[in-house]
């Protein structure tokens, strides 16, 4: 989708320079932000690099596990379900380090590792638990502290000033963060979207898919005879 809006814009700007006479204009801004978009890029290496390199020694040291044991107690209250010994809680506190630290590129790895290991908590395929909800509720708010990518692009193109963001975007996170967790936690206690009256909701459609890698010890126990309903028809579940 992004390079489709991309190439219209292209298109729509080559059109009204060629309408309005201004053709020449046009094409020297493409080659002059082309050449700004490279210069943006090379100056986020040495940033990148940096904490990338910081987030893979905190992973090789074992720091990640102290760490995860240590916001455990904020992690228990917002990921009620997910056992102090899971693999996931290290991983989360890697994931929300780089966060905090504005290093979204870093994050994402740590990120989609993280919901791996919670779909390992997960009884069905088709469904996301509370803690997957509220992972994905708290990376859209995107907590962060210190915005380190975007005062390095500021830096870059500004000589006095980049950090000046830091106020206005722990306001900006703070208030978004808890929005997004306080919906989650309400939706949770929802009749409608609570994670238990979902999946009997699905099990009644015949949608409902078991994940075979779930590691509880309560698996969902389907009913005798039932048939998943999908695109290509019915199967034994």
């Amino acid at each position: 989708m992004m390079n489709y809006l991309f190439a219209a814009f292209m298109l729509i700007g080559v059109v009204a320079g060629g309408i309005t006479g201004t053709m020449d204009a046009v094409l020297q801004n493409i080659f002059d932000f082309a050449q700004s978009g490279v210069d943006i890029a090379l100056g986020l290496i040495g940033t990148m690099a940096f904490f990338c390199g910081l987030m893979k020694l905190m992973e090789e040291s074992g720091l990640c596990d102290k760490l995860g044991k240590a916001i455990y107690p904020v992690m228990r209250l917002l990921f009620p379900d997910v056992p102090a010994d899971h693999p996931a809680n290290s991983i989360m506190a890697l994931y929300f380090a780089a966060n905090i630290l504005g290093i979204g590129n870093a994050a994402t790895p740590f990120g989609l590792k993280t919901m791996q290991e919670l779909q390992t908590l997960n009884k069905t395929k088709n469904i996301a638990t509370n803690a997957q909800c509220m992972l994905m509720a708290i990376s859209t708010t995107s907590i962060t502290l210190l915005p380190s990518t975007v005062i390095s692009i500021r830096a870059s193109i500004q000589a006095d000033g980049a950090a000046e963001i830091v106020v206005p975007v722990i306001i900006a996170t703070t208030i978004s963060t808890v929005t997004g967790v306080g919906f989650s936690l309400l939706f949770q206690r929802t009749k409608r979207w609570k994670l238990e009256n979902v999946i009997e909701r699905e099990i009644a459609a015949g949608t409902l898919e078991v994940n075979e890698d779930y590691i509880g010890d309560d698996p969902i126990v389907l009913p005798e005879g039932y048939k998943l309903k999908t695109d290509f028809g019915s199967k034994e579940a």
